[in-house]
């Protein structure tokens, strides 16, 4: 635990260090000036500064918290999904029957019923996960160089191939000519699944009441797919976005004309004494800068990382890893061989996508 708490710290150290070597440049920039050029004028006083600091602080906590609901219901609704899946993979092998056939079925074909309808659902999880990757305008976090960095080495597997060769295992070439035809191919998958249910209704393999139960949980997948499409598509309010974040940079900006004069001064009052110790006692600043801009920017940063859960960063939901442990759930209970079922997504720098 100790191990992992220090290799934690230390990957927070690195994905902020850009920004750590900018507000130590800055620092020791205004304390040069300050001390070289002997600018004591240069100065602005703390009540201002600190009005500005609590409401930049109140500002973050809200983005943040914002953030984290968002991160959290995207948690929740693929939770739901997760749960809704093993419903209907239970749903479908039990409820496809000759019980009320007018004519009976071999027991292969009600199989390849079955296992149509799991892989189409199968199907349904992907297409919904490329979707959620799909790259928005607002989603710019994946724009920081540490950011970038990250991702040439670990990044979601949508990335590395298509939608359509994703869906190709899973669905016939009719089906793939219909979902590929629509824009929204989720919501297709989902209306194939409905139509095929009907048919099957209609030859007797499923009694009208499991119809209907069938339908109920297709009608909870499309609630689902609703509200995780809801948070792709509505981004967190770009007014609080965008004004916290010039107002983080505004409150960074300022404080060295407040915190290096402040420092200067307890130096004075140190000469009597100490007099090497208080002619470089405003270089002591320095650190202490670099650590307060270092939280204000850090938790900044880490609201407007969190604030799209399906973007593909390192902190975002693992949809990918959540989708492909349903598949590998349903695919071995219909009893397939564990060589003929995808592995799961390897984790990549302790990070699942």
């Amino acid at each position: 635990m100790f191990t992992k708490k220090i290799y934690s710290a230390s990957q927070m150290a690195w994905w902020t260090r850009y920004e750590t070597f900018l507000f130590l440049g800055m620092s020791v920039f205004w304390v040069a000036i300050y001390y070289f050029l002997d600018l004591h004028w240069l100065k602005i006083p703390w009540t201002p500064l600190a009005l500005i600091g609590t409401a930049v602080a109140f500002v973050i906590g809200f983005q943040n918290n914002a953030a984290y609901g968002r991160i959290w219901e995207a948690r929740k609704i693929w939770g739901g999904i997760v749960n809704t899946s093993r419903t209907f993979g239970m749903f479908v092998q039990d409820m496809l029957t000759n019980e009320h056939t007018e004519k009976p079925f071999s027991e292969k074909e009600i199989q390849s019923e079955i296992k149509t309808l799991t892989y189409r659902h199968i199907a349904w999880m992907t297409a919904l996960r490329h979707a959620m990757r799909q790259p928005k305008s607002w989603e710019t976090a994946i724009n920081d160089k540490t950011n970038q960095e990250y991702q040439d080495n670990a990044h979601p597997p949508e990335l590395d191939s298509t939608v359509e060769i994703d869906l190709k295992p899973y669905i016939s070439d009719k089906d793939m000519e219909y979902v590929m035809s629509k824009n929204n191919k989720q919501t297709a998958l989902l209306y194939l699944q409905s139509h095929h249910l009907k048919k099957l209704k209609e030859k007797g393999i499923i009694w009208e009441f499991s119809f209907l139960e069938l339908e109920s949980v297709l009608q909870e997948f499309f609630t689902l797919q609703g509200k995780s499409e809801r948070i792709k598509n509505f981004p967190y309010p770009r007014q609080f976005a965008t004004l916290n974040h010039f107002f983080m940079w505004m409150f960074v900006l300022l404080l060295p004309l407040a915190l290096v004069p402040q420092f200067a001064e307890i130096g004075v009052d140190l000469m009597e004494n100490h007099p090497i110790i208080g002619d470089i006692f405003v270089w002591f600043s320095i650190p202490f800068y670099v650590i307060v801009a270092w939280i204000f920017h850090t938790m900044e940063r880490i609201g407007r990382t969190g604030e799209n859960p399906f973007e593909g960063t390192a902190n975002d939901v693992p949809i990918s890893t959540i989708a492909r442990g349903i598949e590998i759930d349903l695919r071995q209970n219909l009893g397939e061989s564990n060589k003929d079922i995808p592995v799961q997504f390897p984790m990549k720098y302790d990070t699942q996508f």
